[in-house]
């Protein structure tokens, strides 16, 4: 049975990719960046590895001692570098810690022995918008995430006792914001945030307060629910969007790795916040075993204090995007990327993501492999017979052949009834990076695992964290972040009537 969530990304991109075949079926082109596997993928190991995928499709909404009869915990997390994630075989992340050491937790309190553990704790890694209605509906039986405690959300999940205590929400300013004396300049003004952030639970209730004393009100524009705090800090400190709202301790971290963000504590939208972990109203034995391990291991503690110290104080693996010449090498490529997205039926601003994240469009940039250019074309891909395309070593040639490779692996590999173009779309850029084949097997064990072969993001994204590591994965994470910031960027100069980047094509 496929998993019933389909972690759908903004709608607006559904059209992102066209599913029209625009290539002859033939040999497979070899990867540009990634040999094909050429042996047996690693065997999944038993039961330690496959707690990311147990109990995905099951649900159930028992208590504590339904957990212990059944031996098996889930916890809900969204995949994220500082939350839960997978590197090869090892897992890592504040959650994934924090979780292993209430397992261990558990299972002496009730006298059993944990080699192995009696209760396995099985994480189910989703986006933020599906973590409380997949707690509700049983896909899950605590939320293991740093939620802040919220009127909203308090009417629909119990909360544990707060892992961090008088958490200050707070406006954040980077290189393209508007000047903010007071909140009193807030109104008229747009905030970019996750719809389903206690960030915008909170400007709704300033908004309500603005409404009915007759004042213009504050606007939001929404940011993906699969970019984390610190990617929306990112395209801040780049001046992709203007303004955003972030907790207070994040924000003082990140701005030491984005020196343009402001992280302005005199403008505080909601003050003493409490952040917990989640459960369903009616767990009380689960959440008295909780509440009970939080009280010895929270912040401020040796064990909350080691946790939160490793995972917030990492810098971002994400490369930074448009600084001045980056935008003019965008500039000056656009007609390039558009005319071939028009004739291969692909987003031009997918193709400048991709080459972006390729070469940072450098011509000049030679891979050890041999690959070239903007979009690291092997020469030997480029003559290959489904590719036949001359002058790599031009920016036009090699922008035409990256473009046509990635169109026909999409054809000739992710074409399906059952994938959709979003999807294909996906599968079309890891298969950039790793080979079609390898992504094609991926997804078989996806299958294997009762994961949906036909989704990347929180399915087969999975199964590539464990048998590649996190390369694939970060790879196609950075052109989807790349996408989202290149559209922001591109619909705030169109809307401006400012675009220095011509419209054509679009």
């Amino acid at each position: 049975m496929a998993n019933p969530f389909r972690y759908a990304l903004l709608l607006g991109m559904l059209g992102l990719f066209s599913c029209q075949p625009a290539a002859p079926k033939g040999e497979a082109p070899k990867a540009e960046n990634a040999a094909e596997s050429t042996g047996a993928v690693t065997p999944w190991p038993d039961y330690e590895q496959l707690d990311d995928v147990i109990g995905l499709n099951e649900q159930w909404t028992g208590d504590l001692d339904g957990i212990i009869q059944r031996r098996r915990l889930r916890v809900l997390v969204p995949y994220s570098m500082t939350t839960y994630y997978l590197d090869g075989t090892e897992r890592k992340g504040m959650a994934y810690e924090a979780m292993i050491h209430f397992e261990q937790f558990l299972n002496k309190s009730l006298g059993k022995s944990t080699q192995p553990p009696y209760v396995q704790t099985v994480f189910v890694p989703m986006s933020r918008d599906q973590l409380i209605p997949a707690l509700l509906q049983g896909y899950g039986d605590l939320i293991a995430e740093n939620l802040t405690v919220t009127p909203g959300r308090e009417r629909q999940v119990a909360f544990s006792t707060p892992l961090l205590t008088g958490a200050r929400e707070v406006v954040v300013t980077g290189p393209s914001s508007p000047e903010l004396k007071s909140l009193e300049d807030l109104p008229g003004k747009t905030l970019f945030l996750r719809r389903s952030s206690s960030f915008f639970e909170h400007v709704q209730s300033i908004n309500d307060s603005l409404k009915t004393q007759g004042k213009p009100q504050i606007a939001v524009e929404w940011i993906d629910e699969h970019l984390e705090d610190e990617d929306v800090l990112g395209m801040l400190n780049q001046g992709l969007i203007s303004l955003t709202v972030t907790d207070e301790f994040k924000g003082k971290f990140w701005a030491s790795v984005f020196p343009k963000i402001g992280v302005r504590s005199d403008l505080c939208i909601h003050e003493a916040s409490d952040i917990a972990w989640a459960m369903r109203p009616g767990n009380s034995d689960l959440k008295a075993k909780i509440d009970a391990f939080v009280g010895q291991n929270r912040k401020g503690t040796l064990m909350g204090n080691m946790l939160f110290n490793r995972y917030l104080g990492k810098e971002s693996e994400v490369k930074e995007a448009f600084t001045a010449k980056d935008k003019a090498r965008f500039q000056a490529l656009q007609d390039y990327f558009t005319r071939y997205g028009q004739q291969y039926q692909l987003d031009w601003i997918l193709l400048a993501a991709l080459g972006f994240q390729e070469s940072r469009y450098n011509q000049q940039l030679k891979s050890r492999a041999g690959a070239v250019g903007i979009m690291q074309v092997l020469p030997t891909t480029a003559k290959d017979k489904n590719i036949n395309i001359p002058n790599i070593y031009e920016e036009e040639g090699n922008i035409h052949a990256g473009t046509k490779v990635l169109r026909y692996m999409i054809d000739n590999y992710f074409i399906s009834k059952s994938i959709d173009s979003l999807n294909a779309g996906l599968f079309g850029v890891a298969s950039y990076n790793a080979g079609p084949s390898r992504v094609q097997e991926l997804r078989r064990k996806a299958a294997a695992q009762g994961l949906n072969p036909d989704v990347w993001f929180n399915n087969v994204e999975l199964i590539a964290g464990h048998e590649i590591g996190r390369e694939t994965v970060q790879y196609v994470s950075n052109i989807y972040k790349y996408y989202c910031s290149y559209r922001y960027l591109y619909h705030y100069y169109k809307q401006a009537e400012k675009a220095p980047w011509k419209a054509s094509g679009r």
